[in-house]
């Protein structure tokens, strides 16, 4: 059986699935790939389609089921079908509540069958190297192409909420010379004979932007070479970062609270990206509340309070004391709310974080937790005195050499400032309630993964 265009029917229209309701009996055409495939009897089939952008439910008749490419159809085989689009009597479901009636189509790209069928590589119980490996099929399933336009959403909504509060953004340099977050977790390479890093972040050449730009922030790639399984670390991740001068500690916190409520209403109010979100997270709602404000001195106390042990040796928890990621997450799903956490050590913090007036032995720090999470975000005032920053430099053995345009932002009219870097990952896997951040990037990277 050879198909042929009725010539008498109108022209179709070629649309976008998302564009099905506006274009509802109309003869249109749709390309897309077969999500769905159900054969009922030899003389009618069901199509799902999936263009990226929805899913069509397409019905064919009698000779349409007839042809070759009809009774050899195989899931993601790319198609373009043509017909009118109907709205389904009451009592009937489909996607959006209608159906293409199909009275024309062919198959542009056939996927094989048999073995290399793409039911048979994978499925949603398959062993997560087996999705990973798999992962350039696994991106087209409903859920992770949900979590993938989710967060194309949420990458722009961070954007806007930036321009909304007046912040420019700017794009620094991936390959560097000088460490922010420690030496252990440097990606090094050969750069034409100096040794080279994969920056950790981008705050240093934020705050280089200050005076030139006022407020600045980046959504760029950051690096850690940490010897880490956890399900929320990678070893290449999304950093939103942001750096503000002139500013106090607590127009900091205000400032991180006021972003992560802003973008959570932002693609809350968008309806696709909310139908998507309630889909994938059930239970999430936007939160109005004021975020809980505790000191880590606090957190020592409630973990000890509440009979949580140090796992190495089965003891309290004492100031001083870096708390590690799951008694972090145990104090935080307990309490079930936000918690920016401030006031960490001096030790346990970074060289540029300055110590408070009232406390000598704390910093001006923050991370912010998340329920089901844990660390989202990490920020803290920097130290903007020249004298101050050297002492820094000398107490963790760092040369400055390198650092010489650093400081010199402390040299040309230094100013109070502070900024924050936020997981990108980590922001979708508490919005969509994915269980790990690899689930939320595109191809994830981290020990022992560099493919697809």
């Amino acid at each position: 059986v050879v198909l042929t265009q009725d010539p008498s029917l109108p022209k179709p229209k070629t649309i976008q699935i998302r564009d099905a309701k506006e274009n509802r009996n109309v003869r249109v055409k749709v390309n897309g790939w077969v999500s769905r495939l159900r054969v009922q009897g030899k003389d009618m089939m069901f199509i799902v389609l999936r263009d990226g952008t929805g899913y069509l439910q397409c019905v064919l008749n009698n000779r349409l089921c007839h042809t070759y490419d009809a009774l050899t159809l195989t899931l993601e085989s790319s198609v373009s079908i043509v017909g009118e689009i109907k709205e389904l009597p009451e009592g009937k479901t489909a996607p959006d509540g209608h159906e293409l009636v199909v009275d024309f189509w062919e198959v542009i790209g056939k996927a094989p069958g048999g073995d290399e069928a793409v039911s048979n590589l994978f499925d949603k119980d398959s062993d997560p190297s087996v999705l990973l490996n798999q992962r350039h099929l696994v991106i087209r399933g409903d859920r992770a192409s949900s979590v993938l336009k989710v967060r194309s959403r949420v990458m722009r909504a961070f954007r806007d909420h930036f321009e909304g509060v007046g912040y420019a953004e700017v794009t620094p340099p991936c390959m560097v010379q000088t460490q922010v977050e420690g030496g252990s977790t440097l990606f090094s390479f050969n750069y034409y004979g100096e040794e080279a890093y994969l920056t950790q972040s981008s705050q240093l050449y934020l705050e280089t932007c200050l005076p030139s730009m006022g407020a600045v922030y980046t959504m760029n790639e950051s690096f850690r070479a940490e010897n880490s399984n956890t399900r929320r670390h990678l070893s290449e991740y999304t950093h939103c970062e942001a750096e503000i001068p002139f500013i106090s500690f607590d127009q900091l916190l205000d400032g991180i609270e006021f972003m992560v409520k802003d973008v959570v209403n932002r693609v809350w109010a968008e309806p696709e990206t909310r139908a998507m979100i309630e889909k994938l997270n059930p239970e999430f709602k936007p939160m109005n509340e004021p975020f809980i404000r505790m000191r880590y001195a606090d957190a020592i106390t409630w973990l000890n309070e509440h009979g949580v042990k140090r796992a190495e040796d089965g003891q309290d928890f004492e100031f001083g004391d870096d708390i590690p990621e799951a008694p972090e997450r145990h104090m935080t799903d307990t309490i079930g709310k936000p918690i920016l956490l401030t006031h960490f050590p001096v030790p346990i913090k970074a060289f540029y974080m300055p110590p408070t007036k009232d406390d000598l032995r704390v910093t001006e720090s923050v991370d912010l937790l998340m329920p089901n999470v844990g660390e989202i975000v990490g920020g803290s005032m920097r130290i903007w005195d020249y004298d101050t920053l050297m002492a820094a430099y000398k107490r963790e053995g760092l040369d400055p050499k390198p650092y010489y345009w650093y400081l010199d932002q402390r040299k040309y009219g230094s100013c109070p400032h502070g900024g924050f870097g936020l997981g990108v990952e980590r922001f979708l896997a508490w919005l969509t309630n994915s269980y790990t951040v690899r689930e939320c990037c595109l191809y994830p990277r981290f020990k022992d993964r560099c493919q697809p």
